[in-house]
């Protein structure tokens, strides 16, 4: 069995993409493109706040969604060696306002090098255009936030044009989802610690890597609506 993506056939690796869109539609579309083309199932790393929302946590946990932990990630790499998808940017990347779309926030601490890094496997940076379009946030309620005890509230172009029912219905902007080169780290796994400068020197790096990857996609990109 082999795969056209630059994705082993067999063995764990680390899935890191960009983030983008309010209700973030990126996750099943990246697992749905690389089980068609490798044949190997994709489990998605999500946060909590995702987790709970009613109705969509249930669908996200049937289609392979595993609450973000690094014991869960550790497990899904090493022991199982699987295929695991996170996104570094956090809320804070699907929370961008449209007007800042496609420019990436901070991978966080590194905390996914660190894993890939303890577990052995490699990182494989993944480039997504057309999330940002598909449910875009003009803007956000840190009143309602504050309510509600969730990071953001967003007001979406999608509920301004369908109303209540914008919360489910995504705009038809066309995908495009670019797998880069796999990252490795001449490091020993298994290890409890590793640098702190070397772990943020890779975090960088596959950020970068993303980084250039979406703006070489955008300067292609003839439309939104047809890619």
């Amino acid at each position: 069995q082999t795969c056209a993506l630059p994705i082993s056939a067999e063995g764990g690796a680390l899935l890191v993409a960009n983030h983008g869109g309010a209700i973030p539609p990126d996750a099943p579309a990246i697992m749905h493109g690389i089980e068609v083309e490798c044949r190997r199932p994709v489990y998605g790393l999500a946060e909590n706040l995702f987790r709970s929302l009613p109705a969509l946590g249930t669908v996200w946990a049937r289609a392979g969604g595993v609450a973000a932990h690094p014991d869960n990630a550790y497990r899904l790499l090493h022991d199982d060696r699987q295929l695991a998808l996170v996104f570094p940017e956090g809320t804070k990347g699907s929370g961008k306002h449209f007007s800042d779309r496609y420019q990436l926030r901070r991978f966080g601490r590194g905390g996914f090098i660190e894993i890939a890094m303890r577990a052995g496997v490699p990182v494989v940076p993944i480039a997504v255009v057309g999330a940002e379009e598909a449910m875009p946030i003009l803007a956000k309620s840190n009143r309602l936030a504050r309510i509600t005890g969730i990071p953001y509230v967003p007001l979406t172009a999608n509920m301004l044009a369908f109303g209540p029912a914008g919360l489910l219905c995504y705009f038809p902007a066309k995908f495009r989802i670019r797998v880069l080169p796999p990252v490795t780290f001449d490091v020993q796994p298994g290890q409890e610690r590793y640098s702190r400068s070397r772990v943020m020197e890779e975090s960088e790096r596959v950020r970068a890597m993303v980084q250039d990857a979406l703006y070489d996609m955008l300067r292609a990109r003839r439309s939104v609506w047809t890619g």
